[in-house]
C-alpha cells in the first residue's frame, strides 16, 4: 500500500549522467513526497507511469537552491538540489513558488536526520566538476556554509555528533605544518591552514576542519580521511611566503575581519594596517583604517593581495613586486591606488613563551630569580597579577597568591596535571614557585586581560558577529576540556582573557575548588558560584561537563548583555530558588533566535538533555562563517 503523500507536482529532472559520453538532459518526471521517500515517476498523457527512481528521506543530508548557469532557458530558472547518502539530484520548480514549496516541504522531513551537511556546494556539477568551486569528485565536501543547516538543528533541539572514530593510540610523532594533533579525539588531526590540491590529491583541506589519520607514512606525508569519507596524501609544505611575513609586526596571521577591523579601530589612527590570511585559500588581505569624511569613526577597507601569473604581488595594477614585504614597503610610502598609504603597523605580537620550551627543564617547580616582576596588571580572586618576564625574554602572567585566597597545598597537587592541558583556547599554565611565600602561579600572557572587563569597557564598539566569535573561542575549548574529561566548575566571562589579536581564552579551569570567597559559598556553605550554576550543582553538588554547559549559557549570556551581571536583581538564595521553578534569563538585544535557541538549549534541567560543547561547536562554524573575508 502506498504511503500518503505530503507534495506531489510535475517537476523537471536533470540527467544523472551516469555516463560521462551522454548528452546533458533533461526530463519531466512525476515528483511524490511521503514521509519515508521522495520518489519521481514517468509522466505522459497527464497520467503517473512506472517508478524511475526514489530516494530515502532517512538518507538525505542536504536540500538547497543551486545558481543558475549561464544562458538559461526560462524552464530552468528555478533549480534546487538533493544530496543524499549515494547521490546527488538536480530538480527545477516550475516557478519560485514552486521552488520554495519542495524546499519548505523537504527540509521539514529531514530535519531529524542524523548527518545532515554543514557546507554544500551552491554550483552545478557539470563536466567533471563543481561550478563553484573547481572540485573534481561529485561527493567532495562543500565549499559554502548551509545557513538552513543551523536553523534545521536549532529548531528540533538537537545536534548532530562527530562520526564514531576507532581508539586507537596517538603515536609521538610530529605532524606536517599543515595539520595538528587533535588529541580531544584520538587518531585525529585538524588542518592549521587551507591546503589546496597538488598532484594526485584527492580532496583539498579546509582550515579548522578535522581529518581522520589513516595513515603515517613519515613526518613529511600523513594519509588524511576528510569527513566525508574523501582520502588523501598531505606532503609538507614549507609555505615560504609564510615564513618571509611572519617575522614582520604588520602580520598578525588567520585573525578573523572582524577582529582586524576591531584592533584597527582601537588603533584609530590614519592609516593603521595589518597583513592577514584571507579566508580565500593561499591569499592574503592587507587591512587598513583610514578617518574618511563619510564616517565619524573612520572605515576599514580590505584590500586582496593578487599574483601575476608571474608570482608577481600587487594590490593595484601597475605596481608588482617579488614579496610581499616589498608590497607593504612600497605602500608605506606610497598610496598608489589604496585609500590611504600604511602609515602605522599593528601588531597582534606579544613574545610569548614557544609551544615547545619547557619553562622549568620538564618540571613543574619554576626558579623564582628566572622570573622578573614588571608591572601590576589586576587584582584577581587569588591576589594581585603581575606581568613578568621569564630569563629577560619572554612575557608571562604572575598571579601571587595572596594569604587565606586558596588552599595552597591542594592546589599544587594538581598543578602538573592542569599544565598538560593544552590546546589554543586555554589559558596555559608554566608552572609554580611554592618553595617560598608568596606562591606564584606563572601562566600565559594575555594582553587585553579579562573577558568581563573587556566587554564592560569595549563592548559598544563590538559587533553581534563579534560576540559571536567570542562565543565560539570559549566553546572551542571547552570542548577540548569536555575531551579530556577535565570539569572547568567555573566557567564565566571573568574566567577567559582576551589576547593581543583579541581571540578569548579559558582560564583558571578547575581551579574553583580551591577557592575561598564569598562569591562561590551558597547559604548552604557549599563552594560554587551560584550565579552560574545548574540546579543539579546546588541541589546536590554535582559537577560535570554539563553543568559546565549550563554556565556556557550563562557566559554567553554575559557577552551578549556586554558585561552585565545575570540575575542582577537577586540574591543567591533567591536565584536557587527562581532557577528551581523554571526561571531563566531573558534574551539580550543583541541576540538572533537562533542564538537564544542555543543558549536556551544550554539551561536544560536535565543534565543528558544538554548538548555536549563538540555538539555546539558546527552551529558556531556555520553562524560565525560570513565573520570571516
Amino acid at each position: 500500500m502506498e504511503k500518503k503523500s505530503i507534495l506531489e507536482e510535475l517537476l523537471l529532472k536533470k540527467s544523472q549522467q551516469k555516463k560521462k559520453i551522454s548528452p546533458i538532459n533533461y526530463k519531466k518526471r512525476w515528483f511524490v513526497l511521503t514521509k519515508t521517500n521522495l520518489s519521481y515517476y514517468e509522466y505522459d498523457k497527464g497520467r503517473k507511469g512506472s517508478k524511475r527512481g526514489s530516494i530515502e528521506i532517512e538518507k538525505i543530508r542536504c536540500v538547497e537552491t543551486v545558481n543558475t548557469e549561464e544562458s538559461t532557458p526560462p524552464e530552468r530558472q528555478y533549480p534546487f538540489q538533493i544530496v543524499y547518502k549515494g547521490g546527488l539530484l538536480y530538480i527545477y520548480g516550475t516557478n519560485e513558488e514552486s521552488r520554495e514549496r519542495w524546499l519548505a516541504a523537504l527540509h521539514k522531513e529531514i530535519k531529524d536526520n542524523s548527518d545532515l551537511l554543514n557546507k554544500y556546494h551552491k554550483g552545478f556539477f557539470i563536466s567533471g566538476k563543481f561550478l563553484c568551486c573547481n572540485q573534481t569528485c561529485k561527493t567532495a565536501p562543500g565549499c559554502t556554509i548551509w545557513e538552513k543547516y543551523v536553523t534545521l538543528c536549532c529548531t528540533t533541539g538537537s545536534v548532530k555528533p562527530l562520526p564514531p572514530v576507532p581508539q586507537t593510540l596517538w603515536k609521538s610523532r610530529s605532524l606536517p605544518p599543515v595539520l595538528s594533533a587533535d588529541k580531544s579525539v584520538l587518531n585525529m588531526a585538524v588542518a592549521q591552514c587551507n591546503y589546496e590540491v597538488k598532484g594526485n590529491s584527492a580532496i583539498r583541506l579546509v582550515r579548522s576542519n578535522r581529518y581522520y589519520i589513516l595513515q603515517e607514512e613519515d613526518s613529511e606525508c600523513w594519509k588524511v580521511r576528510d569527513l566525508e569519507g574523501e582520502n588523501s596524501s598531505v606532503s609538507e609544505q614549507t609555505l615560504a611566503e609564510d615564513q618571509n611575513i611572519a617575522k614582520h609586526d604588520w602580520y598578525a596571521g588567520n585573525i578573523s575581519r572582524a577582529q582586524s577591523e576591531q584592533l584597527l579601530r582601537h588603533k584609530g589612527k590614519e592609516g593603521a594596517f595589518m597583513v592577514r590570511k584571507s579566508s580565500q585559500a593561499g591569499m592574503y588581505t592587507v587591512s587598513v583604517f583610514s578617518k574618511v569624511p563619510e564616517s565619524k569613526k573612520g572605515a576599514v577597507r580590505h584590500y586582496h593581495v593578487h599574483k601575476t601569473p608571474e608570482n608577481k604581488y600587487y594590490l593595484a595594477e601597475n605596481y608588482y613586486f617579488e614579496s610581499i614585504p616589498k608590497l607593504i614597503h612600497y605602500h608605506q610610502h606610497n598610496s598608489a591606488g589604496m585609500v590611504t598609504r600604511l602609515r602605522h603597523a599593528v601588531s597582534t605580537q606579544v613574545n610569548k613563551v614557544p609551544s615547545t620550551a619547557s619553562l622549568g627543564n620538564g618540571m613543574w617547580e619554576l626558579k623564582r630569580e628566572e622570573i622578573v616582576l614588571l608591572r601590576e596588571l589586576e587584582s584577581g580572586q587569588f591576589g594581585v597579577v603581575h606581568l613578568g618576564k621569564w630569563k629577560g625574554q619572554y612575557d608571562v602572567a604572575v598571579k601571587m597568591i595572596k594569604e587565606g585566597a586558596m588552599s595552597e597545598d591542594e592546589f599544587i597537587e594538581e598543578a602538573q596535571t592542569m599544565m598538560k592541558l593544552n590546546h589554543p583556547k586555554l589559558v596555559r599554565l608554566y608552572g609554580v614557585c611554592s618553595k617560598s611565600y608568596p606562591t606564584y602561579l606563572v601562566t600565559e600572557y594575555m594582553p587585553n586581560g579579562c573577558l568581563l572587563s573587556y566587554l564592560r569597557s569595549h563592548g559598544k564598539d563590538l559587533q553581534p558577529l563579534q560576540l559571536l566569535e567570542i562565543c565560539y573561542d570559549v566553546c572551542d575549548g571547552m570542548a577540548f576540556l569536555e575531551s579530556c574529561q577535565f570539569i572547568h566548575r567555573d566557567l564565566a566571562a571573568r574566567n577567559c582573557l582576551v589576547d593581543s589579536n583579541l581571540t578569548v581564552k579559558v582560564s583558571d579551569f578547575g581551579m574553583s575548588r580551591y577557592v575561598l570567597d564569598d562569591l562561590y559559598i551558597s547559604s548552604l556553605g557549599t563552594k560554587f558560584p551560584v550565579k552560574w550554576s545548574a540546579p543539579e550543582v546546588f541541589h546536590y553538588n554535582k559537577f560535570s561537563s554539563k553543568s559546565d554547559v549550563w554556565a556556557f549559557g550563562i557566559l554567553m549570556w554575559e557577552v551578549f548583555t556586554l558585561g552585565k551581571q545575570p540575575y542582577e536583581l537577586y540574591d543567591n538564595m533567591q536565584v536557587i530558588e527562581k532557577v528551581s521553578q523554571g526561571y531563566r534569563l531573558y534574551r539580550p538585544q543583541l541576540v538572533s533566535d537562533i542564538i537564544y535557541q542555543i543558549m536556551y538549549n544550554c539551561w536544560h534541567e536535565l543534565p543528558e538533555k544538554r548538548p555536549a560543547f563538540y555538539q555546539l561547536l558546527p552551529f558556531f562554524e556555520a553562524l560565525r562563517e560570513d565573520n570571516r573575508g
